[in-house]
């Protein structure tokens, strides 16, 4: 890895982020992300977008379990507000996204999705207002 330096300095920037859904209902939805490479920030451990893009992402399938999407999009939950906890971190394993309601609306929901690392180690809490698109 490059110095800390020589990585502020650098006009390159790059990653690459995959979840996989592992329960999803209309109550709750849970989400296992690895950690690889690609997502760390210079000092080893997951970059803080990863883990709100993990949240947004898990957030935005459970409101779909209720409110399904149509093909050209309408109803698919946009986010219009995030606001986001960073308690932890970690440089390897598994992260898990765990998202419920906190309001579940026709045309407003808010969802609470809590990141969590190594023995269950509270990393982050997103919490997300979503709208659908019309």
């Amino acid at each position: 890895m490059a110095t800390l330096e020589e990585h502020i300095q650098s006009s390159r920037r790059g990653g690459s982020l995959e979840f996989f859904i592992e329960a999803r209902g209309p109550e709750k939805v849970v989400s296992r992300m690895p950690i690889q490479a690609g997502m760390l920030n210079p000092f080893g451990v997951v970059q803080a977008g990863a883990l709100v893009w993990l949240a947004d992402v898990t957030a935005s399938i459970l409101v779909l379990e209720s409110l399904p999407a149509e093909e050209r999009g309408k109803n698919f939950p946009l986010a219009i507000d995030l606001h986001t906890s960073l308690f932890g971190n970690q440089k390897e394993g598994d992260i898990f996204a765990e998202a419920v309601f906190v309001r579940r609306g026709r045309r407003v929901s808010v969802i609470r999705t809590r990141i969590l690392g190594s023995a269950d180690k509270l990393l982050a809490e997103v919490t997300s207002t979503h709208v659908p698109a019309g």
